[in-house]
């Protein structure tokens, strides 16, 4: 089924499919569990539209391709045109919030890696972002400091509170429009905290936010 933006409840969000801007090394302790290197700014790569599945799919994992890694991230829906923008002006155009994962074959990326290469071959797969369906900015308590989290067969694997983020979500937004446009319909995922892992098809997943919404989905 081709993705569309969607509302938590499922009704359709009236904006285009476009972009994923992602952002990578935002957490302190995924950094170290990975053994990267500290960045002195945002680390940003992008993923197609069709990377862009809706997470009440079962998540496809590829085969023969090494292991699948799930990176658990907040994601934005940007409503308004991003170039240069404050972060007042970012914050300005958030429409909508939810949950989304950045799915990596986590040994090509390493090889990418060692090879000082670009990492999208190991991220910007078919399918690589499955995304839940989103809760407008206002009806969203607190979204200064929203807590996330993903459980896979019932155990917990990933918590994450954004006030831990090494860039803050305005900070991100602006860094990103003064590199790149950002336009209505496009998203931005902003980071994974630890806990990252492999899945295996069958496996059961949750994806929770803030008590807001948690949305389930499986492996295949």
């Amino acid at each position: 089924m081709k993705y569309r933006h969607r509302w938590i409840s499922g009704d359709r969000i009236d904006l285009p499919v476009g972009k994923v801007v992602c952002v990578g090394r935002n957490y302190a302790a995924h950094i170290q569990e990975l053994n990267n290197p500290l960045p002195d700014d945002p680390v940003l790569f992008i993923k197609p539209s069709t990377a862009m599945v809706n997470l009440d799919q079962p998540v496809q994992l590829p085969r023969n391709r090494g292991e699948v890694h799930h990176e658990t991230e907040v994601s934005l829906l940007i409503k308004e045109p991003l170039t240069n923008a404050s972060e007042h002006e970012a914050t300005q155009a958030i429409m909508a919030i939810g949950l989304g994962l950045d799915l990596t074959l986590r040994e090509l990326q390493s090889q990418q890696k060692t090879k000082g290469l670009p990492w999208e071959v190991a991220k910007a797969f078919d399918n690589s972002c499955p995304l839940s369906g989103f809760v407008a900015v206002e009806h969203i308590k607190n979204s200064e400091k929203l807590e996330f989290s993903l459980s896979v067969n019932g155990e917990l694997r990933q918590k994450g509170t954004t006030d831990h983020m090494l860039t803050s979500i305005p900070g991100l937004l602006s860094y990103i429009s003064r590199h790149f446009t950002l336009l209505p319909g496009d998203i931005v995922l902003t980071g994974t905290p630890a806990g990252v892992g492999p899945l295996q098809s069958g496996d059961e997943l949750e994806l929770s936010m803030n008590g807001t919404f948690s949305t389930r989905t499986r492996c295949i």
